[in-house]
């Protein structure tokens, strides 16, 4: 909120005596005009301020006139008036020059506000300075303090003089405290308790640790505030002759605490005796009547009423009538203490769009915001289609905040111009980083995602990844808008080689080439529908055995050969629902989100499996600014073969496993690690035969070896609750670009196919080592901090947190960032 501070300009004007000589009369025609004193104005330029030229007649009238007119031009501080025979002779003193403004100690107001408050009463450096501004200018910030509790608050304006007229201008503050609410009392309450009304105030004198939306410090304002909530509190329950009689703000001698006291009246509850809708209704009447929140019988509620007039002109208002008049009169009786509600409705006219305008886009092409807007030119104007129209713009990742209004059209009653004003965004990020670890040894990663290439809308990525395990590249494109009917086309080519050995949990080689397409279908503003189908061609070599992985690779080893490497192709096939209501699509504060998809191979595929997966994302706003924001998110994933090979069951292939762990799922546990980890079986009582064989012992001999990071499961379940809060130190315009919130993560990864009963039995099999990872029960919880920042390399998000509930096996991280990661 911008302070805006006033400080009247007070007109000084002289009271020097005109000075003549004895032996001459008063009035006198005017020979010559001489000007004294002029230093910076301009001869020429103090002339023009002079109503009285040579051969004019002068006397004490038009000398004040004079005088009137110098000191209206604001570069003097001191005039004289004198006369020198037929002479007139003006001495002027210029004001001062302002050379530098300068504030100090001032907190509560910025240099910014300040000095937006002095350029208004032209104090500005290089300009002159008129001296009876200043006063003005102490008081009004005064007061400003003082309306914020500060009443020891003192500014004083000091005035340097420097040589040749100029001066520097210091305006030193002492803020001092503020005044904390001692008491706040309410008289003449008999119907509800002081403890009950004052749990409605957002000022408070006894403000418990876990309430963050109090207030303890004064503020005349925010008084205000709760004045209104309390007068509605009281009309909302049917006090319709409440009155709050009067408001005393009483301050200690120490000038350091606060004592409010409100006198109200109550007065007794009315109830609605009948509702009747007069005017033109465009033939809803029926529709509306059967709507409305007021009933006959009830008790009064102003909450109800304003909301009834609202509704009835927004519903007005989808037909094309923007101004309507809706006005509720009341016929109060006394008597029986009722009330009878008459809603007048005055529609006026139809009102039509002309012509809808963008502003402030320099990287959109008009073409790409217009493919956003339902609302059509030419066409009536609706208040859903604009509402409709802005949420669609402010979903878009590369909008930060979208706003509109109407303008009407002069000398045409029934038209309106639109004015769409947005503000752009960061289109794409760039995320690169460098590591080094244990087993992943060097990395380098670099990306490009771009939302809103070269202005037309359409997402283009491009990532490459090289780890000593891992080497990928990945290009994909979407164009939202492929058809003008909001049809969307896209597709992607990726390409990747891994090394699980380097990877330390599995030991295989794998490269993989796959592309694909996606179409998509909107069904209405909220929900669309897509459609894909990709092609993969994958190669998997220098296996190690693992219980789970080999329930995969048994459908393709072949017997004479089995080091061979093994080739299959994938047919995927995938069928996609969204819904978005969020109220923006970077850092929303409102709305939800929920996507389902479901992918299954075709029958000709070497593999035959299929997935389901579930996100969904509720943001519910805890204060009207939005600033305080509860996100509960939950995702759920399932995935098997179906089908058979070479009488084999087919399962999920182990590469398509569902993951944990990182800032995606799991804040406080290291990428991938939560969930199954690879089992290896051995022989531990082996024996050597006769012909040199070693013979593996009996199953009860048999013994495992762990791997050290998960390999996944084909289930996960994992959550989360997140309070958003305001970023401290951070102001609210930057709500849109930082994001604080404090969180807590639940979930577990878990293989549905996994044999623990088998497994158990072996010899060196304990509890703390292997756990049953088909039992979904196991889950994983952490909470802790996590601080969002849609920077200039893309976003960034970094997370303290610690592990409530882990597992063996489990890598928790107090912190971790990451770069480059959506939101």
């Amino acid at each position: 909120m911008k302070l805006k501070l006033t400080a009247a300009i007070g007109l000084l004007l002289s009271t020097n005596v005109f000075a003549q000589s004895s032996d001459n009369p008063y009035d006198f025609k005017v020979e010559d005009i001489r000007v004294e004193g002029l230093q910076r104005v301009a001869l020429g330029a103090a002339l023009t301020f002079i109503p009285v030229q040579v051969g004019d007649e002068l006397n004490a009238f038009r000398t004040t006139q004079l005088i009137r007119s110098l000191y209206s031009s604001t570069h003097f501080e001191n005039i004289q008036v004198v006369r020198d025979g037929n002479t007139l002779i003006i001495r002027v003193q210029e004001r001062p020059t302002i050379s530098n403004i300068v504030f100090e100690d001032n907190d509560d107001i910025e240099d910014e506000q300040l000095q937006e408050s002095l350029d208004g009463n032209n104090i500005k450096i290089g300009e002159p300075l008129d001296k009876t501004v200043l006063t003005s200018i102490e008081n009004g910030l005064k007061d400003f303090f003082y309306s914020i509790g500060k009443y020891n608050a003192n500014v004083t304006a000091i005035v340097t003089p420097l040589p040749r007229n100029r001066v520097d201008l210091k305006l030193l503050f002492e803020e001092g405290d503020a005044a904390k609410i001692d008491q706040i009392n309410i008289v003449g309450n008999e119907k509800f308790s002081d403890e009950e009304l004052l749990s409605q105030f957002e000022l408070q004198f006894k403000k418990p640790w876990w309430n963050f939306f109090s207030e303890t410090r004064y503020q005349q304002q925010t008084l205000n505030g709760d004045v209104e909530t309390l007068r509605s509190y009281y009309l909302d329950r049917g006090y319709l002759r409440f009155a709050l009689d009067s408001t005393q703000v009483s301050v200690t001698p120490e000038r350091t605490g606060i004592y409010i006291a409100l006198n109200v009246n109550e007065g007794e509850q009315y109830t609605i005796s009948d509702v009747e809708v007069i005017g033109d209704l465009l033939g809803n009447e029926d529709y509306i009547r059967r709507v409305l929140p007021l009933t006959k019988g009830e008790l009064y509620n102003q909450a109800e009423v304003t909301y009834t007039e609202d509704f009835i002109s927004r519903y007005l208002g989808r037909f094309g009538y923007a101004y309507p008049t809706v006005t509720t009169i009341p016929e109060i009786n006394d008597e029986d203490k009722t009330v009878k509600l008459t809603l007048s409705v005055e529609p006026g006219k139809r009102i039509y769009v002309r012509r809808i305008n963008f502003s402030g886009n320099k990287v959109t092409a008009d073409k790409v915001l217009r493919q956003n807007v339902s609302q059509l030119e030419g066409a009536w104007l609706s208040n859903n289609s604009l509402e409709s129209s802005k949420n669609q713009l402010s979903r878009l990742t590369y909008m930060e905040n979208v706003e509109f209004d109407t303008v009407r059209i002069p000398g045409k009653e029934d038209q309106v111009d639109v004015n769409f004003n947005v503000t752009e965004q960061p289109a794409g990020s760039f995320n690169a980083g460098v590591g080094f670890g244990d087993r992943t040894g060097l990395s380098l990663n670099a990306g490009i995602q771009q939302d809103n290439f070269l202005g037309t809308g359409k997402r283009v990525g491009l990532n490459i990844n090289t780890v000593s395990f891992q080497q990928s590249i990945q290009l994909s494109y979407t164009d939202p808008y492929f058809t003008i009917d909001g049809i969307s086309l896209g597709g992607s080519i990726s390409y990747s080689k891994f090394d699980g050995g380097s990877f330390g949990v599995i030991q295989f080689d794998s490269t993989s080439f796959s592309a694909g397409a996606t179409i998509g279908y909107p069904i209405d503003e909220f929900n669309r529908i897509s459609f894909g189908l990709s092609y993969a061609a994958t190669e998997l070599r220098n296996r190690t055995q693992f219980i789970q992985t080999d329930r995969f690779f048994e459908q393709f080893v072949d017997e004479d050969d089995p080091d061979a490497a093994i080739n299959y192709d994938s047919f995927l096939a995938t069928v996609a629902w969204s819904r978005v209501t969020l109220n923006r699509g970077v850092f929303p504060t409102a709305g939800s989100s929920q996507s389902a998809s479901f992918s299954v191979t075709t029958p000709n595929s070497d593999v035959n499996y299929f997935k389901a997966v579930l996100d969904s994302k509720f943001y519910f706003p805890l204060t009207r600014n939005q600033r305080w924001t509860v996100l509960a998110r939950l995702r759920l994933g399932y995935g098997n073969g179906y089908g058979s090979e070479n009488g084999i069951e087919q399962v999920l292939p182990f590469n398509e496993n569902f993951t944990a762990g990182g800032t995606d799922t799991l804040r406080g546990f290291e990428n991938n690690t939560v969930g199954p980890r690879g089992v290896q079986r051995f022989a531990s009582g082996a024996i050597t035969g006769p012909d040199g064989i070693i013979i593996p012992g009996s199953n009860g001999t048999d013994a495992i070896q762990l791997s050290q990071r998960s390999l996944g499961g084909n289930a996960i379940a994992v959550g989360g609750v997140e309070l958003i809060v305001p970023t401290p130190f951070v102001s609210a315009e930057l709500d849109n670009t930082v994001r604080t919130s404090v969180f807590l993560d639940v979930g577990n990864v878990w293989d549905t196919e996994f044999d623990f009963a088998e497994i158990s039995q072996l010899t060196n099999v304990s509890e703390d080592q292997l756990l049953d990872y088909s039992d979904f029960t196991l889950y994983r919880a952490s909470a802790g901090i996590s601080v969002q920042w849609l920077s200039a390399f893309g976003p960034l998000q970094f997370s303290f947190s610690t592990a409530l509930k882990d597992r063996p096996g489990d890598d928790a991280r107090f912190f971790t960032f990451n770069i480059g990661q959506t939101f």
